[in-house]
């Protein structure tokens, strides 16, 4: 196994101990910064193994398969925690994770009819606010009050116009699907 597949690896084996600390952060404030730090790593690893992959010509079926659902797995469960806290509303978790899973099965439609969809700058964009977004609710700094909740409105206005330019860019998909 290549070093970008070990990170992102690492991103999904991070996730159980950073929710667990993020859930303990509600009785106690210590673990707060224990999931931030968790968090941060395991977004760091997002970063990372997408250069050093591409840079060295390590991309595997493997890193193309993995990496976008290790993604989706940190994220998700940050949000889902963050909902517990109550500092994300839940009908935004649910936007969000409707759109991951209309991709995911546009992405296998499309694989079984020989079509690739890659990553398009729309879905970078639209991970990194939300990570971002987590990343001050987790710290949950009131005089960040406002910073917080702009990011949070960018990164689902990012998560519906990903989805929407995803399924523009791909409508011979829509039309395989449609002769079914």
């Amino acid at each position: 196994m290549n070093l970008p597949n070990k990170l992102t690896v690492l991103r999904v084996v991070l996730v159980p101990f950073f929710v667990a600390a993020l859930l303990i952060s509600k009785t106690t404030e210590s673990m707060k910064w224990a999931a931030l730090v968790l968090f941060i790593v395991a977004s760091l690893t997002d970063l990372l193994d997408g250069k050093i992959a591409r840079k060295y010509n390590l991309v595997t079926t493997f890193g193309k398969f993995m990496d976008p659902l290790a993604d989706k797995v940190l994220t998700i469960s940050g949000m889902i925690c963050l909902i517990e806290l109550g500092r994300i509303p839940s009908w935004i978790v649910v936007i969000i994770v409707a759109r991951e899973f209309i991709i995911s099965g546009f992405r296998l439609i499309a694989t079984e009819h020989g079509i690739v969809i890659a990553a398009n700058y729309w879905g970078k964009w639209k991970t990194t606010f939300q990570m971002i977004m987590i990343i001050l609710m987790i710290m949950n700094i009131p005089r960040l009050g406002l910073v917080t909740d702009i990011v949070m409105w960018i990164a689902l206005l990012l998560t519906i116009i990903s989805l929407a330019t995803y399924i523009m860019q791909n409508m011979e998909v829509v039309r395989t699907m449609e002769l079914k």
